[in-house]
C-alpha cells in the first residue's frame, strides 16, 4: 500500500508492488507510466526488472510478488516468464485482470510455469485507493471541460 500511495501522490494510477525472497524485500515500486511515458512501466514490471538487476539473474524462483491490484495480461506474462513462485494481490481488476477476473495466465497449464495465487488481501483498502484516484480524476476532467467552455 505504501507504493500505491506513492503512485497516487504523483498522479500515477495507484498500484504498488513488492517482491520478497527469503523473507527480505528485494525490490519495490509503483506505476510510472505517465511520468516515464512508457506503456510498460507498470509496478510489477518495474519490480521484476529491479529484482533481476539486483540478483543478477532473470529467474526469480523462490520469490513472492505482492501487488495491490490483479495484474494485467502484460504483467501476468512477465510473472510467468520470470518464474515467480507466488503472487499475492489485493483487489480484482474486472476490466483488465489476467489472473482470475478475465484471464488466468499465471496458472495456465499450456505455459511452462505457473504459480500459487492468493487474492483478496486487503482488498477493500486496495480498491478504495483506486476508486478515490479515479473519482478525483473524473472530477478534474469535468472541471477542465467546464473551465474550457467558459
Amino acid at each position: 500500500m505504501d507504493e500505491a500511495r506513492k503512485a497516487y501522490n504523483i498522479g500515477e494510477i495507484p498500484i504498488g508492488a513488492v517482491l520478497i525472497m527469503d523473507g527480505q524485500v528485494v525490490a519495490s515500486g509503483h506505476n510510472m507510466r505517465e511520468i516515464w511515458h512508457d506503456a510498460t512501466a507498470h509496478a510489477e514490471v518495474i519490480v521484476i526488472r529491479e529484482a533481476c538487476q539486483k540478483l543478477g539473474r532473470w529467474r526469480l524462483s523462490g520469490a513472492t510478488l505482492y501487488v495491490t491490484i490483479e495484474p494485467c495480461p502484460m504483467c501476468a506474462g512477465a510473472l510467468v516468464m520470470s518464474r515467480i513462485d507466488r503472487l499475492v494481490y489485493g483487489s480484482s481488476d474486472y476490466k483488465a485482470g489476467a489472473v482470475e477476473s478475465i484471464f488466468n495466465i499465471v496458472q495456465n497449464d499450456a505455459l511452462n510455469h505457473s504459480m500459487a495465487v492468493a487474492s483478496g488481501i486487503r482488498s477493500d483498502e486496495c480498491a478504495e485507493i483506486m476508486r478515490d484516484f479515479f473519482r478525483i480524476r473524473r472530477k478534474n476532467k469535468k472541471n477542465d471541460i467546464s473551465n474550457n467552455e467558459q
